[in-house]
């Protein structure tokens, strides 16, 4: 059954990633929540599955022709760096620390969210924001 749920939480952490929404935010609670595996070894697990998924993704992305190298090439290069520092950061700090600094990134970024969802809403863009014109 253990395995199951591994299948069932990659399943559909796969299809988050693929669409660019972070296969992690729901990977990562699944794994520590629901399977009792520790913070650090789900963070391990979410970059170690993260890889091959943002390949696939990236390749169709690029085929579709979504993505802008201009803003791509600064933000994979700083965070290259500092996936680094917050790698070294995460084994230094213990599990139950880091499940709580996890659950209030999660919190920042779901209020992040609605509030984006509200100020969009108000301004009538309604989810069909017009593409950018950065090439």
């Amino acid at each position: 059954m253990f395995y199951f749920w591994l299948v069932l939480i990659g399943f559909f952490g796969g299809i988050l990633g693929g669409m660019g929404m972070g296969g992690g935010t729901l990977l990562i609670p699944f794994l520590t929540i629901g399977l009792k595996i520790s913070q650090q070894n789900a963070q391990a697990i979410n970059l170690l599955a993260f890889l091959p998924m943002s390949i696939f993704a990236l390749i169709v992305h690029c085929k579709n022709k979504l993505v802008k190298f201009k803003i791509a090439f600064p933000i994979i290069i700083s965070g290259v760096i500092s996936s680094v520092g917050g790698a070294l950061l995460a084994t230094k700090i213990n599990s139950s620390n880091l499940k709580v600094w996890f659950g209030i990134f999660l919190i920042i970024v779901g209020v992040f969210q609605i509030v984006s969802l509200f100020i969009f809403s108000q301004k009538g863009y309604g989810g069909n924001l017009k593409q950018s014109s950065i090439k």
